[in-house]
């Protein structure tokens, strides 16, 4: 999941200091976009932060129609993304953006046309197991320090006025089953629409051994702790015990 900050190093120092692992890779290839990013390592999943570092960035865009609130992209490495590409633009999803750097690449998604965050289908030559390469963290991703307590990206919540639609909506681009419940299995990830008076993604849901202790350090990095959520980066992240 990649959300989007005005700037990145408060969130990068908050997120660093929850997790309890430092960002396993940055991408200097962004800085064509006007951007700059981190990364974190989640097991095998992964969040990233990116912020404008220009004028006139879509990032940018972005902030200033939502307010800083809600995850910028929705990432998904598959087996074919050109494949996913040309079914999106079958439903009136256009390609907005093709990403190629060696043996990647990567396929965004009119993000008004995907509705509540872009979509982002990726892969990367080799990438089949979940431990294999994965271009955008970074070429040894595998030694990164995992999250102490470990924890894990479990789900993502999306919100719309029309839940049940924005869900059937998901699910034909992505090529899932979408439950009664507004629900989808994205690949062990669960993304879950509810009601919202405007569309966006609003959420992520950490499973964690222990999420009392991400909790605390939350709240002493004066972040907005309620229940078992805070807030960082425009989203609630939610936490339970795995």
């Amino acid at each position: 999941m990649c959300l989007v900050a005005p700037e990145l190093a408060a969130p990068e120092q908050a997120l660093t200091a929850v997790l309890g692992a430092a960002p396993c890779h940055r991408d200097p290839h962004l800085a064509r976009y006007g951007l700059e990013n981190v990364i974190f390592r989640l097991d095998n999943r992964f969040i990233e932060i990116v912020a404008p570092i220009e004028d006139g960035t879509a990032a940018g865009r972005f902030l200033a129609r939502g307010d800083g609130q809600g995850g910028y992209m929705a990432i998904f490495d598959c087996d074919d993304p050109e494949r996913r590409a040309a079914e999106a633009e079958a439903l009136a999803v256009p390609v907005v953006n093709r990403m190629r750097v060696d043996d990647y690449l990567g396929v965004q998604l009119h993000p008004k046309a995907c509705r509540a965050a872009m979509i982002e289908f990726n892969r990367t030559e080799g990438g089949e197991a979940l431990d294999g390469p994965y271009w955008p963290a970074g070429p040894d991703w595998q030694a990164a320090p995992r999250p102490t307590p470990p924890c894990r990206l479990h789900a993502v919540t999306l919100e719309s006025p029309t839940p049940e639609d924005l869900a059937t909506h998901w699910g034909r681009l992505l090529g899932l089953t979408v439950s009664d419940g507004h629900r989808a299995d994205a690949g062990g990830v669960i993304l879950r629409c509810q009601k919202g008076r405007r569309e966006c993604l609003s959420g992520l849901s950490l499973h964690s051994a222990d999420p009392d202790t991400l909790l605390a350090r939350a709240a002493a990095q004066g972040l907005a702790v309620a229940g078992n959520s805070f807030q960082l980066a425009g989203v609630h992240w939610h936490l339970t015990r795995e």
